[in-house]
Parts: structure tokens; sequence; C-alpha cells
């Protein structure tokens, strides 16, 4: 008989905030806001393995099976990392952001850019970060059994929406931020 511990396996739930009325246009997308957040659950079916080097390859995996493109250039030609972004389909940009908080601006700023500069690539971007929460229950809850379980040192979804308003006359790209949380 399978035995499944109900804390491995559980639903994450996950927060939303709207900046410059994303939510209004990524609803006009339906389809790709409900393939985001499905990608999002099946990524996090097993918590007890979900470090972060594992969750992004594990979410990289899953937006390139949904024809997603992995790691387009910001810029027309080649550039750094930097100047990528995570995945990009029907003018969305997304970003998944589990590293060190200093990289929200650049984030950000790659929204900014390839909204409004001549590029034109995107109508918005989607911001994916994890809540205080999360980064504080996880190594608490699978420290023991995942001795990579290290989220101390992400970017919180909490900062991130702090932020934003403070940068409005900066980045005018509406931005919808999706926090994980358990």
């Amino acid at each position: 008989m399978l035995m499944i511990r109900r804390d491995v396996v559980m639903a994450v739930r996950l927060e939303h905030y709207s900046y410059r009325f994303a939510e209004q246009v990524l609803n006009s997308r339906l389809s790709i806001k409900n393939e985001i957040e499905e990608i999002i659950r099946l990524s996090t079916i097993d918590l007890s393995q979900l470090s972060r080097p594992v969750f992004n390859t594990t979410l990289k995996d899953h937006f390139v099976e949904k024809g997603w493109v992995s790691q387009p250039d910001v810029f027309d030609q080649e550039t750094d990392a930097y100047a990528r972004f995570d995945f990009l389909k029907d003018r969305v940009g997304v970003e998944v952001q589990f590293g060190h908080p200093s990289f929200v601006g650049i984030d950000l700023l790659k929204f900014q850019i390839a909204s409004y500069s001549n590029l034109d690539e995107i109508d918005l971007g989607v911001y994916i970060v994890a809540t205080n929460h999360f980064i504080k229950e996880m190594p608490t809850r699978f420290g023991k059994t995942n001795p990579h379980m290290k989220w101390n040192g992400s970017l919180p979804y909490e900062k991130v929406i702090k932020y934003l308003p403070h940068v409005k006359s900066a980045i005018q790209v509406p931005v919808f931020v999706i926090g994980i949380d358990i």
C-alpha cells in the first residue's frame, strides 16, 4: 500500500499583487494566467525535495513543456544572462526569482525595457517569488530530510510589493507578482 505524507504532498497557496492593472491585462489572456498557475502547482507537488535549484529546474521543465521560450534575450543581440527573461510566451515575460533581493531592480527593469523601448516584446511581466512564510517554513518542515533546503536570503513577495510603488515613475509596464506560500 502506498503511503503519502500529507506534509509533503500539499497544495501551495498563491498570493497575487497587481501592479498597474496587470491582473486585468493577464485576465484578458486567462489561458496564460491559468497555465502559469498550473505550472507552479505542478512544480511544487513534492515540497520535501524543493530546494531553490530543484525548483528552478522543475519550473523550467514545465514552462518549456507548455511551449514557453526559455531564456530569450531582452535585447536584439545576445548579451549576458542578466539581460534575459526566464520565460516568454504570447507577449508575457516571466521572471522567477528565488535569489538575493538585490535582483529585484534588474528583473523589473528587464520588463520595462522589453515593453516600452523599441523592442515592444511584452505587454506585461509576471514575477514569481516565494513569500516570507514559505522561505521560513520550508527549512523548518523539510530541512532534516533535505540538507539543500536553504531558502534564507531569497527575495520575498512582501518586499516586491513594497518596492513596486516606489519605482512607479521608472517601471510603467504592468507587473503581476505571484507569491508562493504553504
